[in-house]
């Protein structure tokens, strides 16, 4: 494979965003180039943020020939703080104008039925993408992410639970707890936008190969049902007034496990070093065709809720 970029060790990233309750844009590019401590503590409107970035040494910031070099939101007074408070040299008129002064995009919003309209004019342009998760929300903008991978564009899409390390010890195929049976996972807010972060963290220790999902929820409080074809079940709630965290319980032929994550920020970065190798290596950390099952999943969850929880085959 070839490289996405001219030169891998100046590597200059936009960054877009942002969406109600979603405050990535400051997090990510604080990651990639440190943050005014002082002004992120009392004035992110993420409290959350400042929280995990304060408990990290100077050192742990930064990844070597990669910077937030550019920021665009819909509201330029959120750019230009996001600009202030993450140290962005330049904030960007429109998304557009980040054509040609940067190597590669971070669509750090996660409405997945935005992101088609966000994404095409930089897939047009030829601009890698990594676009915050779900990467999309119905069928149509999936069949066109899956047209635009096809025809060779540059798109990467994840949850940062796909990097937690504490799951690693139990994905295959090391994990040490025999066949699964079953696994449950809660999650915050909305099934639309944080149900993919159960879901991908479960998707991580079972892989692929689901065919099926019921959700006998509420828009306010999902309860999704998923079957695997190696005969384990998995069962997500996701709703509000849940507390956002890394709960899982896991249950293998050979024993249990509770499994808590702790550290977001090894998480974000981890997930943003893997789009950086991408852009240097043109080699995909895994496979888009996870990303399109993901989806379904996300899919079929929106649809059985609005069958009144029938089965919906994926």
């Amino acid at each position: 494979m070839t490289a996405f970029v001219r030169d891998a060790d100046n590597i200059r990233l936009g960054v877009i965003g942002m969406t109600e309750g979603n405050g990535h844009p400051y997090s990510w590019s604080a990651i990639l180039n440190g943050y005014d401590r002082t002004r992120m503590t009392a004035e992110c409107p993420f409290p959350g943020i400042p929280g995990y970035l304060n408990l990290q040494p100077p050192e742990a910031f930064g990844i070597a020939g990669a910077r937030v070099t550019h920021v665009f939101c819909d509201a330029r007074s959120d750019a230009e703080h996001v600009a202030a408070l993450s140290q962005i040299p330049h904030v960007a008129e429109t998304p557009e104008a980040l054509i040609g002064a940067v190597d590669a995009v971070l669509i750090a919003t996660d409405i997945g039925g935005e992101h088609v309209r966000r994404a095409r004019p930089f897939v047009e342009a030829g601009v890698p993408l990594f676009i915050d998760k779900p990467l999309c929300d119905n069928a149509a903008d999936l069949a066109q992410f899956q047209r635009w991978v096809a025809d060779g564009a540059a798109i990467l899409s994840s949850s940062s639970t796909r990097y937690a390390a504490e799951y690693a010890p139990y994905q295959a195929p090391n994990a040490p707890l025999g066949a699964w049976r079953f696994i449950a996972m809660p999650m915050a807010k909305k099934w639309e936008t944080y149900g993919i972060h159960a879901l991908e963290a479960v998707y991580s220790i079972t892989g692929p190969g689901y065919v099926s999902v019921r959700n006998t929820g509420s828009p306010e409080r999902n309860v999704v049902h998923l079957k695997h074809n190696s005969g384990a079940d998995a069962v997500i709630a996701c709703g509000t007034g849940i507390v956002y965290g890394g709960a899982m319980t896991l249950c293998g032929a050979s024993g249990n496990a509770t499994v808590v994550t702790k550290d977001t920020f090894a998480s974000f970065k981890a997930q943003l070093a893997a789009f950086i190798g991408y852009l240097r290596s043109g080699v995909r950390p895994y496979p888009f065709s996870h990303t399109e099952e993901l989806m379904r999943l996300v899919i079929a969850g929106i649809e059985s809720r609005a069958r009144g929880g029938s089965e919906v085959m994926v």
